[in-house]
C-alpha cells in the first residue's frame, strides 16, 4: 500500500525585510480566487497548498513561529481547501532543518512534501511529478528543480540531467556554472529518519541550510533524485522587489 503523503510548511521566520507587516507574510494576498460568494483575495501559502493536494496530499502541518496565530485563524481546519491541516510551534531559530523535526513525532513513517509558504512556482503540477519520478525511481528524497536567477541567494543543485541523480548541493554560491536551484521536495521515511538523528548529533553553530542536510544525505548513501522544470519559474515574496513583481504577475488588470 502507498505511504500517506503529509505536507509540510515552515512558517518560523519573522519576515525581517518585509518588516513592519500587518499579517504574517504568508498570509499576503497575491492574485484572487473564486468561491460561492464571489471573488476573494488568494493569500500567497493557498497556492502551495492546491499544489501539494494535487499530487494527493490530504493532510498537511504549518510549523510556526509563535505569535504567527493569524496562519491558523484563516486556514483553520482546512476545509477551504479540502485538506487537514495542523499547526504546531518550534521555538529554535537554527534554521528550517529544526523547524521540520519539530513534526516528527506526527509524521514519521509517512512521505513528505515540502514546500516554502512563501514562495510562488510553476508548473502547477510539480509535485504530481515528484510522485511520479520517487515511484519509478525509489529514491530517498527527490528535489523540485526550476531555472536559478539570483544563484547567490539558493541552493544550486549539480546532478546527471539523464538518470536525475543528485551529485552536490552547493548553498549561495559567489560563482557557479550550475543552472538549476531546488524549491520544493518529496522524501520518504528514511530521509526523515536521516534529518532527526543528523540534527541530534549536530551543534549549530550558526544557522542551518536544509540543503546541508540533504548533501549530508547524499555523503551517508542516500539516494536523492531531482526533477528539472526547465520552463518552470520561482518567485520568493520575501523581499519587497520580488513581493510587487508577484503582485504585477498574479493581479489581472
Amino acid at each position: 500500500m502507498p505511504l500517506e503523503i503529509i505536507g509540510l510548511l515552515p512558517a518560523g521566520g519573522q519576515a525581517t525585510r518585509l518588516a513592519p507587516l500587518p499579517m504574517s507574510k504568508e498570509l499576503y494576498p497575491i492574485g484572487f480566487r473564486s468561491d460561492a460568494g464571489g471573488m476573494r483575495p488568494k493569500v500567497v501559502s493557498h497556492y502551495l497548498l492546491e499544489k501539494m493536494r494535487s499530487a494527493g496530499v490530504q493532510k498537511a502541518f504549518f510549523i510556526l513561529r509563535p505569535g504567527k496565530w493569524d496562519i491558523p485563524a484563516y486556514f483553520g481546519d482546512g476545509s477551504m481547501l479540502n485538506m487537514y491541516l495542523g499547526y504546531l510551534t518550534v521555538h529554535v531559530s537554527h534554521g528550517v532543518p529544526y523547524t521540520l523535526d519539530q513534526a516528527y513525532p506526527f509524521v514519521k513513517g509517512a512521505m513528505i512534501a515540502l514546500g516554502f509558504p512563501d514562495i510562488l512556482f510553476e508548473p502547477a503540477d510539480a509535485f504530481v511529478e515528484l510522485v511520479k519520478q520517487q515511484d519509478k525511481t525509489q529514491a530517498d528524497a527527490m528535489l523540485g528543480l526550476f531555472p536559478a536567477e539570483n544563484y547567490q541567494k539558493v541552493g544550486m543543485v549539480d546532478f546527471d540531467p539523464v538518470s536525475g541523480q543528485v551529485f552536490q548541493i552547493i548553498e549561495k554560491p559567489q560563482q557557479t556554472n550550475l543552472k538549476y536551484m531546488w524549491a520544493i521536495a518529496l522524501w520518504t521515511p528514511r530521509f526523515t529518519e536521516f534529518l532527526h538523528h543528523f540534527l541530534q548529533s549536530h551543534s549549530p553553530a550558526k544557522e542551518l541550510p536544509i540543503g546541508d542536510v540533504v548533501q549530508a544525505s547524499i555523503q551517508a548513501g542516500l539516494s536523492v533524485n531531482a526533477v528539472p522544470f526547465p520552463q518552470g519559474s520561482y518567485r520568493d515574496i520575501g523581499t519587497p522587489d520580488d513581493l510587487m513583481q508577484a503582485i504585477r504577475d498574479f493581479t489581472k488588470e
